[in-house]
C-alpha cells in the first residue's frame, strides 16, 4: 500500500478477531435489516477505484458498489480485522476501514464499555465522546442508515460552535459547516473571508489533480537510449515517490527500472554507457518561496525518496540540495551493480530520436492523492500541481500550477468569487495563499457528488481522527474515527477541514481557519474541540 500499515493495528489483530467472532451475530442480524437501503444508495455513489498490487501490473477489475456496500454490511465487519491486518487501515477501493473495524471491535453503543474485554486497537475511549457504533460509521461511508434525520439547524449549530470559535486562541477567524448530502451552508462566520488556509490547500489540490487527469493517471520515469551518442539518459517523469529502498511496497522503483535497463542494453551487446539525466518536464525555480526547509525538497521532476537522505517516508527531514543528480548518481551505481559500468552522471535532454530501455510508473493518482492529504505530503503536493499545469496546457511552473489549480476549480463551478482567493501554489506553504472556509467545505462535497466519483480520494485521502496521518495522535479522548480532516499549520495559521458524522448520523463537512494565532497548541486544541462538539451535535 501507499501509506504505511499502522504498527497498532498488526499487534492487535488477535483481540480484534476474538471480539469479531463475539459481535458477529448480531452484526448479520443489523446487516440484513439495512441491506436493501445500502445496496440502494450504492448504486448511486458510482464507482470506487481498484489498487493494482504494483505499478505496471494489470489493474484489477473495478468491484461492484452494490456487491461491496452488501458484502460489507452483512460480514465484512465482523472479518474486518484479518483485512486491517493485510493492509492497515484499507479496503480494496482505497476506502477508509479503521473507524468501522474500531466500532466492531470495541462492540459498544456510543463507546460504553458493558465489561467485555477491550481490544487495543486504536486509543480506548474515554467519557462520553467516544468511537461510534459500526452502523453510525458506515453511515458516513456511504451516506445512508436506517434512521437518518434532517441535518442540523442553524441556531442549535451556532449556540454548540460560537462559543467554541470565539475562542482568544483562534485569532481572526472563519467557519463554515455544510450538508454533504444537499450542499446546504448550516453554519458560516466569516466564511467568504479569505485567510491564510496553510495545508488544507491540498484539498484544492487533490480535487484539481484528480479532475483534469483521472483517477488512474499514473507518473512515469523513463530510462532512454540515444542511438547516436550512446547515452543512456534517466528522464524525470515528476514521480517524488519513486523509491531506491529494496521494498519498493507498491512505488515505482528505481532498482526495478535499473534492473530492466540493464537487461535492455544487454540485448543491444552495451556494456558501457554515458549517463545522463533529464529534469526538464518542469519549468522555473526549482526552491519554493518557503526556501531550504526539511517540510519539502527543491521542486524537480526527478527525485528519488523525495529526497530524503535518512530513511523516513514522511514529515520533515534532511534533504538532498540537487535531487536530480542525487537521483541519477544512484541510478548510475544500481546499473553498475548489475554490470553496466556508467559514466558519472551530467545533466541533458532527451531527443526524439531515443529509444525507451525500460520504465517504472507510479501509483495511480487516487492512491498518490490519498497519500499527500494523509501524510500532509508537500512534495506530491508540488508535483501534483504541476502535473495539473502540464495536464491543462499550463506552465510547470509556481505560478502555471496555481493558475491550473484554480482552473480546474472553476471549471467544477466552485465558488471562487470571493474577494482575495488566491492558491499559490499546491502545499500551503506559501503563507501569501488565501482561501475561504466556504470554498474549502464546497471542495468536500464536490468530492462527495455522486457526479464525480472521479474525485472521491479527495474525501477517502483525510487522516482519520486517532487513526492515520496528521490526526493519529489527535482526538484521543473523543471523536476518534468520526472526524476526517486535512490540518494546516503554519507559524500563526492553525486550520482544520474536512467531514463529521453527527450524532444523527448526518454526514456534513467543515472548515475552520484561524491566523494570527499565538499559541498553536492552543489553537489546535479548539478547533478540535469544535470538530468534536460538530461529531456530538444532534443540534436540532
Amino acid at each position: 500500500m501507499v501509506v504505511p500499515e499502522l504498527r497498532p493495528w498488526r499487534a492487535a489483530a488477535p483481540h480484534v478477531v476474538r471480539i469479531a467472532d463475539a459481535v458477529r451475530p448480531r452484526l448479520t442480524r443489523a446487516a440484513e435489516t439495512v441491506r436493501p437501503r445500502l445496496a440502494r444508495v450504492a448504486a448511486a455513489v458510482g464507482p470506487r477505484f481498484a489498487r493494482p498490487d504494483r505499478p505496471g501490473s494489470p489493474r484489477a477489475p473495478r468491484p461492484k458498489t452494490w456487491r461491496f456496500t452488501a458484502t460489507a454490511a452483512t460480514a465484512g465487519l465482523a472479518l474486518a480485522a484479518g483485512v486491517v491486518t493485510a493492509a492497515g487501515p484499507w479496503d480494496s477501493s482505497g476506502q477508509r476501514t479503521a473507524e468501522r473495524d474500531r466500532a466492531v471491535a470495541l462492540d459498544v453503543a456510543r463507546g460504553t464499555d458493558h465489561g467485555g474485554t477491550r481490544a487495543h486497537a486504536g486509543t480506548p475511549p474515554r467519557g462520553s465522546q467516544a468511537a461510534p457504533p459500526a452502523v453510525s460509521v458506515l453511515t458516513g461511508l456511504g451516506g445512508t442508515a436506517t434512521t437518518v434525520k434532517s441535518a442540523p439547524g442553524r441556531e442549535a449549530l451556532g449556540a454548540v460552535l460560537d462559543p467554541l470559535l470565539k475562542n482568544p486562541a483562534l485569532g481572526s477567524r472563519s467557519a463554515a459547516v455544510v450538508d454533504v448530502a444537499t450542499g446546504e451552508r448550516l453554519y458560516g462566520t466569516g466564511s467568504e473571508d479569505a485567510l491564510t488556509p496553510a495545508s488544507t490547500t491540498k484539498i484544492a489540490t487533490a480535487v484539481a489533480a484528480l479532475s483534469a487527469m483521472g483517477a488512474d493517471h499514473r507518473l512515469t520515469t523513463r530510462a532512454v537510449y540515444e542511438p547516436d551518442t550512446e547515452e543512456v539518459v534517466l528522464v524525470g517523469g515528476g514521480d517524488p515517490t519513486l523509491t531506491a529502498r529494496k521494498e519498493a511496497r507498491g512505488l515505482a522503483s528505481l532498482r526495478d527500472l535499473a534492473e530492466r535497463t540493464a537487461a535492455a542494453l544487454a540485448e543491444r551487446g552495451v556494456r558501457e554507457v554515458t549517463l545522463s539525466y533529464d529534469a526538464t518536464l518542469y519549468k522555473g525555480a526549482t526552491l519554493h518561496p518557503i526556501g531550504v526547509n526539511p517540510n519539502i525538497a527543491a521542486v524537480t521532476p526527478l527525485m528519488v525518496d523525495e529526497a530524503r537522505t535518512d530513511d523516513s517516508t514522511s514529515g520533515p527531514a534532511p534533504r538532498a540540495a540537487d535531487p536530480a543528480a542525487d537521483a541519477a548518481r544512484t541510478f548510475g551505481g544500481l546499473l553498475e551493480e548489475r554490470g553496466v559500468k556508467a559514466t558519472p552522471p551530467g545533466p541533458s535532454k532527451a531527443t526524439a530520436r531515443a529509444s525507451t530501455l525500460a520504465t517504472v510508473s507510479s501509483p495511480p493518482l487516487a492512491a498518490l492523492v490519498e497519500r499527500m492529504l494523509t501524510d500532509s505530503d508537500n512534495d506530491l503536493a508540488e508535483a501534483l500541481a504541476r502535473h495539473t499545469a502540464l495536464a491543462t496546457g499550463g506552465s510547470a511552473d509556481l505560478a502555471g500550477a496555481g493558475a491550473a489549480v484554480t482552473a480546474r476549480l472553476k471549471h467544477l463551478g466552485l465558488p471562487l468569487q470571493g474577494a482575495g482567493i488566491d492558491i499559490r501554489d499546491g502545499s500551503g506553504l506559501d503563507r501569501r495563499g488565501k482561501l475561504t472556509a466556504g470554498l474549502l467545505t464546497a471542495l468536500l462535497v464536490k468530492a462527495g457528488d455522486p457526479a464525480h466519483p472521479e474525485l472521491r480520494p479527495a474525501l477517502t485521502g483525510l487522516p482519520v481522527a486517532g487513526f492515520t496521518g496528521t490526526l493519529a495522535g489527535r482526538y484521543t479522548d473523543g471523536a476518534a474515527g468520526v472526524v476526517r480532516a486535512k490540518t494546516g499549520t503554519l507559524t500563526g495559521v492553525n486550520t482544520l477541514a474536512g467531514t463529521v458524522v453527527d450524532q444523527d448520523g448526518r454526514l456534513v463537512a467543515f472548515a475552520f481557519l484561524a491566523n494570527a494565532t499565538t499559541d498553536p497548541t492552543a489553537a489546535q486544541s479548539a478547533l478540535d474541540k469544535a470538530a468534536t462538539a460538530l461529531a456530538a451535535c444532534g443540534c436540532r
